[in-house]
């Protein structure tokens, strides 16, 4: 489902080449789940970046569903990215003047769909993930684990084939962040969204299909 064939990613600071993303050959089946570990700064965060069309190797090429997706201009790419990629973030990115409905809907709105149909969606999305008990409330009323499941059912209102998070259980407690762990490995199981994760958490890396390790740019068997 997802192809890397010679990915590099490349910065330059104040004269200097740094190379985060090093050819990079990978490939992501179909409804597998991915675990990425690694120390700060290994390229975890650039390369799912990468994955989610946010952002440009420089060099190299990204195939999803044997498509050529970096060929494309902008705007094909983002109708592309919101219809096939959900993200969840460390940071859920909520906006703090609307509810949860509303912040669920977003993505589904912005794609043109009808305003009912949409919310008719985000109610049964956020039941989902357990929610059904706090659809009107703002996410300065919620708690952390209760807007990340906000987050997670905002990535699925598009119902997409790939889900992408990075550092999901980074701001939660552990206990709490084993209930956000629940609902992506269940996503996994029962819809078979291909899910990749970025973590430094083992525990739920380990509940992940595969694991690899970025080190130096490169990627390597994580055991």
């Amino acid at each position: 489902m997802i192809l890397l064939k010679n990915l590099s990613k490349t910065f330059f600071k104040d004269g200097n080449k740094i190379e985060v993303l090093r050819g990079l050959n990978m490939e992501i089946a179909k409804g597998e789940s991915l675990a990425m570990l690694g120390v700060s700064g290994a390229g975890k965060s650039t390369l799912i970046h990468i994955l989610g069309t946010l952002d440009h190797p420089t060099e190299g090429h990204l195939y999803i569903n044997g498509l050529n997706v970096f060929a494309w201009e902008e705007k094909k790419m983002a109708r592309f990215r919101n219809s096939m990629i959900g993200f969840i973030f460390q940071f859920n990115n909520l906006l703090p003047e609307f509810d949860a409905i509303e912040n669920t809907m977003m993505p589904a709105l912005i794609s043109g769909m009808p305003r009912k149909q949409v919310a008719e969606k985000a109610c049964k999305v956020l039941a989902e993930v357990g929610l059904e008990h706090r659809l009107r409330h703002k996410p300065g009323e919620l708690s952390g684990g209760e807007q990340q499941r906000v987050a997670i059912a905002r990535a699925l209102i598009m119902e997409p084939e790939i889900l992408l998070a990075d550092e999901p259980t980074g701001n939660l407690d552990t206990e709490t962040g084993k209930k956000i762990e629940d609902i992506l490995v269940n996503l996994n199981a029962i819809r078979k969204i291909t899910l990749v994760v970025v973590t430094h958490n083992k525990l739920l890396a380990e509940r992940m299909s595969r694991r690899i390790g970025l080190r130096d740019g490169r990627i390597y068997d994580y055991k």
